[in-house]
């Protein structure tokens, strides 16, 4: 029997307090003999499952007993889904889990569980050079989420100073360690790195959301979208292959590209939003690298060895 019908039938027998194994079979998506196998299985294990026969008959936890699992409160819910549903997000597996528990839970904490299960992405792979630490406002943020709260916001750009704004919260991604929120702000989307927010409040006002709104989909747009920023630019450099761990942790697997010259050598693509960003990113490994084309590019490293030269 597998883990994730045991949770949910236990569940369920408690938000029904009775359930036929037809009942069972048709929440969990399961033949009527494997549903009524788990329930013998169950009970064998030593769980107070026991079937009652003949008309309005069923299975039911004898005397109205709760087990660990059944007796969760709403906020243990809350907490138990905004766990499993990022997991949701990259395996089939936890989405099938996940789907069968939300149906088994009791309707008072059913549309929280779900809001849950629905306020985070992970995505695993990576943009650059990730922060080591989660940010604790993360907390704050899924809060926000779950409960359709809007959020003030004081946000410092990598550039610009900070400037407050009132946000909609529509969900939460983590990108290789590094957190994204996404909402809106007067209607217009928006996505927010969450360790460039210098202070967050929740606001005692209703969050306005999509009703279509899927978080996954929102997310493979606001990636598509970067990526092409990010290939604006793009310069041909041959490298010592010994640099090549580096430059991918600093530009990113889909920023570069790669083909052997020698033994020693290597002919790269980098690509970055700017010419100049992407001089600056090679500026700290000028000795160990020869930029091909474009010729701006090598314009540009010259100019910021003469300032450096200049203020030092």
């Amino acid at each position: 029997m597998r883990a994730d019908r045991l949770v949910a039938t236990l569940l369920l027998m408690q938000a029904r307090g009775k359930v036929t194994a037809a009942e069972l079979a048709e929440e969990l998506e399961i033949s009527v003999a494997t549903a009524r196998r788990d329930l013998e299985a169950l009970s064998a294990a030593g769980i107070p499952v026991y079937p009652q026969a003949g008309r309005g008959g069923g299975w039911q936890l004898l005397g109205g007993a709760r087990t660990d699992l059944s007796g969760l409160t709403s906020v243990e819910a809350r907490a138990l889904f905004l766990i499993v549903g990022p997991a949701a997000s990259v395996a089939p597996e936890a989405k099938s889990a996940l789907r069968k528990l939300v149906r088994a839970l009791p309707d008072t904490f059913r549309a929280e569980a779900e809001a849950a299960a629905e306020a985070v992405v992970i995505d695993p792979a990576q943009w650059g050079r990730p922060p080591r630490e989660q940010p604790e406002i993360v907390k704050l943020l899924q809060a926000a989420v779950v409960q359709r709260k809007r959020v003030r916001l004081s946000y410092r750009g990598w550039d610009r100073e900070p400037v407050v704004r009132l946000v909609d919260p529509w969900g939460l991604v983590e990108k290789h360690e590094v957190w994204y929120l996404l909402g809106a702000v007067d209607g217009a989307e928006r996505t927010y790195r969450v360790d460039r927010i210098v202070e967050a409040n929740v606001v005692d006002e209703a969050a306005q959301r999509p009703a279509d709104f899927d978080l996954a989909d929102a997310w493979e747009h606001v990636m598509r979208e970067v990526n092409e920023l990010r290939e604006r630019a793009s310069a041909v450099v041959i490298a010592d292959t010994a640099i090549l761990p580096f430059l991918r942790e600093r530009f990113g697997e889909r920023s570069m590209s790669a083909e052997p010259v020698d033994e020693q050598r290597t002919r790269i693509r980098v690509t970055a939003p700017t010419e100049s960003l992407l001089a600056r990113s090679l500026a700290g490994w000028a000795d160990r690298l020869e930029v091909v084309e474009p010729e701006s590019v090598r314009l540009e490293l010259k100019r910021l060895g003469s300032e450096l030269v200049r203020r030092n």
